[in-house]
């Protein structure tokens, strides 16, 4: 039997998520990923008015601020039978696209780039070949030597200091780091100035939605804010998109492919078999053939789009804290929590049996990962020009084939090419907008009635982190069922009756392992999935019996 590593919490995300692997030989052989939060908002909804539940899904989380709400409403516009109009459609799109830029530039940088950069070995890099360094990647401002000299000197002063500040209580000097100090001081740079650029980012929300966190705007029928869709606030929309477009163009993705360079063996590390996305950003027409991002799924690892059907979502609790039953459609599922404490009397898992409050859901039977890599190869397969044209120039500029994108480092790729497609493609919302209110029709809100006795309908959209669906049952104006199968249950989610592993238990099989005490290696792939589900990090060696306590940021 091989050591066993357990990570609780895993740092740097939302949400508290313990990770256990077994290593053997120097690479991870089993995983067991373990959300060890219970939300319970489905049983909370039932019996509430339906106009309720966009209003408190949406706390869920206070990362994805818009995402639950967009697919609240949508699920409720689908079963009370409802076509919102044209200028609700957009403004729903340049909402939803404006969570994508944000999160996406936060995840990268103030999530992930610390399992790839050494922000203490920065201190030893020369500013002149570190502008020199920047300057061929990219044409960002702010690239000069005294800029880069300036950073050096701010993280040397927290170095000398002894308070690394935000960077402190990781593993500074790891042997898994391979970015040399000129790298890894113009990455530190650019983690300090996207600090700044995703609170512009944030308030493209705010521009239309309200307010950020927890948007106002979305309703069933359509959006709340048509009478402030004026001149002004489109100009004011559309100009810090630009920025946006400009900061993701110039500093994220030549910082992707920077990185990269240096790391190009992962992308043969943290692979997955099969994807899942929902589509997203509807145009005219039905969905899903009106999808900017088309819906599909990609069957072990054939780069072949096949379109999906919600129809065939189940989800099943055989190793979740939840009382037995049969996998189910979400339109029938049931969340019933066992009344027993999860752990085991010596506060470990029990891997045999139940072991996490995450379900499991299945398309066909099979797990699958979702999130911007699987809209990406889904996106790919299906040949959207504007995603085939950047994976096609990361792949040449990597050197590599599309098998490298079933990695790590693909994963990590397909989120920045995803971020840059959508920002773009909102430029063409706001001229749509502006055309549409320049014709006279400035109609946001289709009024609407309940049904009588009993609907249902299914709200799918794919957010930042992946395929969301919210299925909703309803009879006389009531919830009386309410399921959400959210990203981080489909990519964190346990093994099935039949033994098969969650998206993320699977990808962390094969990964080395330098140093057990200090698990870098599978933060790195833990942490592409963007977890959702808070910072000290528990190490066991169960050969020595020695608890390694250790803080990572």
């Amino acid at each position: 039997m091989g050591k066993r590593i357990t990570i609780d919490p895993i740092p740097r995300i939302e949400g508290h998520l313990r990770i256990e692997v077994e290593v053997t030989g120097g690479k991870v052989t089993d995983a067991w990923s373990s959300g060890m939060l219970f939300r319970g908002l489905e049983i909370i909804l039932q019996g509430r008015d339906p106009r309720d539940a966009p209003l408190i899904t949406q706390r869920a989380c206070g990362v994805c601020t818009y995402v639950h709400m967009a697919s609240s409403v949508k699920c409720i516009d689908d079963a009370v039978k409802i076509k919102i109009p044209t200028n609700a459609r957009i403004i729903r799109n340049l909402m939803m696209a404006a969570q994508h830029i944000h999160d996406h530039q936060v995840h990268f940088y103030h999530l992930h780039a610390l399992d790839w950069v050494d922000i203490v070995s920065a201190v030893k890099a020369d500013p002149k070949k570190t502008a020199d360094l920047a300057n061929a990647h990219s044409n960002a401002p702010g690239q000069g030597t005294k800029d880069f000299a300036a950073v050096r000197d701010k993280l040397k002063a927290f170095v000398d200091s002894g308070q690394l500040g935000p960077f402190a209580n990781a593993y500074w000097g790891h042997p898994a780091y391979k970015l040399p100090p000129e790298a890894n001081l113009m990455a530190s740079k650019h983690y300090l100035d996207a600090l700044k650029n995703q609170v512009k980012a944030a308030q493209l929300h705010a521009i239309f939605g309200g307010k950020n966190p927890h948007l106002q705007t979305a309703v069933p029928g359509g959006v709340t804010c048509g009478n402030y869709l004026n001149a002004d606030r489109i100009a004011q929309f559309k100009y810090m998109l630009l920025e946006q477009i400009d900061f993701i163009k110039n500093v994220y993705i030549p910082d992707v492919l920077a990185v990269a360079l240096f790391y190009k063996d992962w992308a043969a590390i943290g692979g997955t078999t099969n994807f899942l996305a929902w589509g997203e950003f509807p145009g005219e027409g039905e969905e899903p053939k009106n999808l900017f991002q088309p819906r599909g799924w990609i069957k072990n690892r054939e780069l072949k789009h096949r379109m999906a059907d919600p129809a065939k979502v189940t989800e099943e609790v055989s190793r979740s804290w939840y009382k037995d039953s049969q996998p189910v459609h979400p339109y029938n599922g049931v969340t019933e929590p066992m009344e027993n404490a999860p752990l085991k009397t010596d506060g470990q898992l029990d891997e045999k049996g139940k072991y996490t409050w995450l379900k499991a859901p299945r398309y066909e039977g099979v797990p699958c990962e979702v999130g911007p890599l699987a809209r990406t190869l889904v996106s790919y397969t299906a040949g959207q020009p504007e995603t085939k044209k950047y994976v096609d120039y990361v792949l040449k500029t990597l050197g590599v084939g599309p098998e490298a994108l079933f990695s790590t480092l693909g994963r990590t790729a397909g989120r920045a090419i995803n971020c840059l497609v959508i920002a773009e493609q909102a430029l063409t919302w706001v001229d749509d907008l502006v055309a549409n209110l320049k014709k006279g029709d400035a109609k946001s809100y289709e009024n609407w009635e309940f049904p009588a006795g009993e609907a249902q309908g299914v709200g799918l959209t794919d957010v930042p982190r992946g395929a969301l669906g919210h299925w909703i049952k309803m009879k006389d104006g009531k919830i009386s069922n309410y399921q959400m199968v959210v990203p981080s249950t489909w990519n964190l989610g346990p093994r099935d009756a039949k033994g098969q592993k969650g998206p993320v238990e699977e990808s962390l099989i094969g990964t080395p392992i330098a140093d057990p005490k200090q698990p870098l290696e599978v933060l790195r792939t833990v942490h592409s999935f963007d977890p959702c589900i808070a910072c000290a990090v528990h190490v066991i060696d169960p050969e020595s019996n020695e608890v390694h306590k250790v803080r990572a940021v």
